[in-house]
């Protein structure tokens, strides 16, 4: 058999663009999601407000996010009701600081 096949240049050429353009987005997506700051696990946690259950005195817990966690603070005493902001994580454990409140005039 004689296949005589005339090739479309027209729709090879734009195929392959189409192609490249998706390919491109698809890139694009990937290194933007990867670029994108933590926004779940204990990782995230760190500058959340929480607010204090049990005495600080310098290990206690705290409520944040909805969820109870074992708290320390490095100096001080904090009180139950008081907020806290979260500084750092120690395993299973926050490291929190006293929240600065503004004075009132």
């Amino acid at each position: 058999m004689d296949w005589d096949l005339d090739i479309d240049w027209g729709l090879i050429v734009g195929v392959a663009i189409v192609v490249a353009v998706l390919v491109g987005l698809v890139i694009w997506a990937i290194v933007r999601g990867q670029l994108r700051k933590v926004t779940t696990g204990a990782e995230a946690l760190i500058g959340k407000v929480a607010v204090v259950q049990t005495s600080l005195d310098p290990k206690g817990t705290v409520l944040v996010e909805g969820e109870h966690w074992t708290a320390k603070v490095n100096s001080g005493k904090i009180e139950p009701g008081e907020e806290v902001i979260v500084t750092e994580i120690e395993g299973l454990k926050l490291v929190v600081t006293k929240k600065k409140t503004k004075g009132r005039k």
